[in-house]
């Protein structure tokens, strides 16, 4: 048999070199490690769409490129920078600056913290006079990093599903995380529908939570549902087997109980 050689990688393209790139905050010098995706566009002289030549979610990648005008550009979650770079077929390094921080949402009651699989919050940029001129994204997580340009934002923390909900301005700062603690006054009720005060609960009920002025808040079925209001007053109204049965209840931040009605007459 032959003797086999070295495998060697293949030549470069004539006129081919490295660009690496890297990215930072504006104002700081240590580069941003984590949560950066680079793109790199050819310039088309034709004016017609610059194309994808290279990608990476490296933090500080190399591209090997022809020598031609490109557009770098590098997202920092909802942040992005972009530089033109020229390649004239020897290496190349540079780097591009990001205005951006980042959000980190919690929620709470008093000094108890609201777990979070029963919390979901929502963030606008104000546009004007409206606080919610534009969503950026709904279903964040509490604990969640969300990476967003540098400025003020507008923050909706839901707490359960029905009215329980805080609103926050919030600002983010360039290359910091801002951890913020929604504080919510509610607490969350047991509805239930009772022949007697303490007694078992009657199984396939239909519960309407309702303002006293008549509006409907949650409507449940069940033995015994659990509902997260808003503190306030309201009235609740049970239906079980053709008949319907009623009762005013007042919720207060952080205390969570039963609400029974008693079925007069059962």
């Amino acid at each position: 048999p032959g003797v086999t050689g070295p495998v060697l990688p293949p030549p470069a393209a004539e006129g081919e070199a490295d660009l690496t790139l890297s990215a930072v905050f504006v104002g700081a010098n240590g580069p941003i490690r984590s949560g950066l995706t680079w793109r790199v566009y050819g310039e088309n002289g034709d004016g017609t769409r610059p194309a994808i030549v290279a990608r990476s979610n490296d933090p500080a990648p190399t591209f090997k490129l022809a020598a031609g005008a490109y557009v770098a550009t590098v997202t920092y979650g909802y942040a992005s920078a972009s530089k033109r770079i020229t390649m004239a077929g020897t290496a190349n390094t540079d780097q591009l600056r990001v205005a951006a921080g980042a959000l980190k949402l919690s929620g709470a009651v008093g000094d108890q913290k609201i777990p979070g699989n029963q919390l979901g919050f929502s963030v606008y940029v104000p546009i004007g006079t409206n606080s919610e001129g534009r969503l950026v994204r709904s279903g964040i997580k509490a604990g969640e990093i969300v990476r967003l340009p540098e400025g003020t934002y507008h923050v909706v923390s839901s707490y359960g599903d029905s009215n329980a909900i805080q609103r926050a301005d919030l600002r983010v700062e360039n290359g910091k995380v801002t951890d913020a603690t929604m504080n919510h006054r509610a607490a969350t009720v047991t509805l239930k529908l009772v022949a007697a005060p303490g007694s078992e609960a009657f199984a396939g009920t239909a519960f309407s939570v309702l303002t006293p002025g008549g509006d409907t808040i949650r409507e449940a079925i069940g033995a015994f549902p659990s509902v997260t209001l808003a503190e306030g007053d309201y009235v609740l109204i049970a239906r079980h087997d053709g008949q319907v049965f009623t009762r005013e209840f007042k919720v207060e931040s952080g205390m969570d109980r039963d609400i029974e009605v008693v079925a007069k007459g059962s």
